[in-house]
């Protein structure tokens, strides 16, 4: 067995990366803590083709050291922006038709894998913050929630483990179901 190397993987430029089609997921960051969680959720972004990326709050920006050290070069393809607060992000995505759902512990929320994902809905998940999740005006605002659910003792993973898990769901359903 031996590695592949960049050649043989196929993997699309940077230009071309812009111009290809995206998923319908944009990811919105709400007051996430860590520029290293910021860098890794750009990457994962990049990975699964997620259509762009909104840092509200106190959530770094590019080009931050930190993010620049964990997005290896993903600020340059994912579209992102800025927002001072995330209920500004939340209604920007209510008004273009996103279902926005907050992955979080809530009363109702519903299980992953359970979730019924479909090709005619684009999907905005938010992801809160390290200590506090996601605020709880974003949560009043979102159509629903989404958990992933966890059988040992500690109650939550780390914010970029669980934007990897997320985005990789969603993207390998709607690439499974309906490309």
């Amino acid at each position: 067995m031996r590695k592949l190397s960049m050649d043989e993987l196929g993997r699309a430029t940077p230009g071309s990366f812009r111009q290809m089609g995206k998923m319908p997921v944009v990811l919105v960051l709400d007051n996430v803590r860590s520029a290293l969680n910021v860098g890794s959720a750009f990457r994962t972004a990049d990975a699964f083709a997620l259509e762009k990326i909104y840092l509200c709050g106190i959530t770094a920006t590019p080009p931050h050291r930190e993010i620049l050290k964990t997005a290896l070069g993903s600020t340059e393809t994912v579209e992102w922006e800025h927002l001072g607060d995330t209920s500004s992000a939340v209604l920007k995505l209510q008004n273009q038709g996103y279902e926005l759902l907050a992955v979080e512990q809530t009363e109702g929320s519903v299980a992953l894998q359970k979730f019924e994902i479909r090709p005619d809905k684009k999907y905005a998940l938010i992801f809160g913050n390290e200590v506090s999740g996601v605020g709880d005006e974003v949560l009043a605002a979102a159509d629903g929630s989404v958990e992933i659910l966890q059988f040992g003792t500690k109650h939550s993973l780390n914010v970029a483990v669980c934007i990897g898990i997320v985005a990789w769901h969603f993207t390998q359903k709607i690439r499974l179901l309906f490309l």
